[in-house]
């Protein structure tokens, strides 16, 4: 029986000083919203950052996903389930359409990767690159029958954040190539991203650094309101749409 909320120590290291907050109204939801934090040292408490923004969701809305959270009873997010991952997990790279030597890229703090035609995330649970991006260029024996392009036709993936969710080692089956990105739309769902609008997702992007390891937390309404006090998460009354 996995422990109760009130008994489990912070899954937030110490050395997290930002935090991007994504709470839903319940379980299924497609929409919810996003509020950013920042602290200035493990003790330091949590402050906003800038105002709390809509995103949408996975098309089924939320799962257990694989993260810094300790193992908890419930749904747990499977590959094409169409389900975001609920839970904390780290933020690894930038990625988009920038050129590697566009002022963009250069500003960026966290690792960026920048959208070619051979740059692909692999989905294939069958894969030895299972939940990778990498550069088929490179790759001397691609193993994988099915990926994601990076470099898309349309402004999805201008500009995104990498969320390490079923990080290494990756578990094939449990979920893969888990982002931050542009959405299509308003309240449009995703395939189990978490999608905002172009200038959010850019001014997002610009704010994230490595040296602050920063995390994404994930939740609906209840599980946060349960868990924050014992995970060590900021207060915060966001509306639920």
């Amino acid at each position: 029986m996995p422990p109760s909320p009130t008994t489990v120590s912070s899954p937030i290291a110490a050395s997290s000083r930002q935090l991007i907050l994504v709470v839903a109204p319940a379980w299924n939801s497609k929409a919810a919203q996003l509020q950013r934090f920042e602290r200035t040292g493990y003790d330091g408490d949590w402050q906003p950052v800038g105002p709390a923004i809509a995103v949408s969701l996975g098309r089924a809305g939320l799962a257990w996903g694989r993260g810094f959270h300790p193992p908890v009873e419930g749904r747990e997010k499977s590959e094409g389930d169409g389900c975001a991952p609920a839970g904390i997990f780290a933020i690894t790279a930038l990625f988009g359409y920038a050129a590697p030597d566009s002022p963009f890229a250069r500003a960026a703090k966290l690792t960026y990767l920048a959208a070619t035609p051979d740059l692909k995330a692999i989905d294939d649970p069958a894969s030895a690159h299972y939940n990778r991006i990498v550069d088929q260029s490179t790759v001397a024996d691609p193993d994988w029958a099915s990926c994601e392009d990076m470099l898309r036709p349309d402004e999805r993936y201008a500009v995104g954040a990498v969320v390490a969710h079923n990080a290494e080692p990756s578990v094939p089956g449990a979920g893969s190539c888990i982002f931050l990105h542009v959405w299509a739309g308003q309240g449009v769902p995703t395939a189990g991203c978490t999608a905002m609008a172009l200038a959010d997702m850019s001014e997002i992007a610009g704010w994230l650094d490595a040296s602050a390891a920063p995390l994404l937390v994930q939740l609906p309404q209840a599980e946060y309101a349960a868990r924050r006090a014992a995970w060590g998460l900021p207060t915060c009354s966001m509306p639920m749409r």
